[in-house]
């Protein structure tokens, strides 16, 4: 009997997404950094397990995905892992996206910096810092960039209240 390989190890969704460059690369990589994959309406989505997304970019972007485009969060509110964090990546010469995410627990949230992989991540890691209060292990300059530097909390967590701190 044959050797299962990394992919066959992953869940029944990564059927078929083998051949797939930006999974192939992460999967050659490190199997076990891709927790999970979907592709829904064109589009795909890689679960990356979080003190991993640092080396993941690495891969992806030797990969051919050379272009940082985004970065976003979403607060989940009472669900745990809290925070999942969206990456928004593209090939030019695949001319194709592939977005990463990456789930956050509330308790400690903080994830690596992508700044040493793509140096554009920087305002978008200080956005979702200030807004959502994810610290980005490594980042040149991590400090708010919208909210006053005195301001409590931070306002798009949805616990927050909706007229502020009184």
């Amino acid at each position: 009997m044959a050797e299962p390989t990394a992919l066959e190890g992953k869940s029944a969704v990564l059927e078929g997404l083998g051949a797939h460059p930006a999974v192939k690369a992460l999967m050659a990589w490190n199997a076990g950094a891709l927790e999970d994959a979907k592709f829904h309406r064109g589009e795909l989505t890689m679960t990356i397990a979080r003190e991993q997304i640092r080396a993941a970019c690495e891969a992806i972007k030797k990969a051919g995905y050379n272009f940082f485009e985004d970065l976003t969060a979403v607060d989940w509110f009472p669900s745990s892992p809290r925070f999942q964090l969206s990456y928004q990546i593209l090939s030019h010469a695949l001319k194709q996206y592939v977005r990463l995410r990456v789930m956050v627990d509330e308790a400690d949230p903080a994830v690596d910096s992508i700044t040493p992989v793509w140096p554009a991540a920087d305002f978008y890691e200080r956005e979702v810092f200030d807004l959502f209060g994810v610290r980005f292990e490594g980042h040149p300059n991590l400090r708010r960039i919208m909210m006053p530097d005195d301001w409590q909390g931070h306002p798009l967590r949805k616990d927050y209240p909706v007229e502020g701190y009184r």
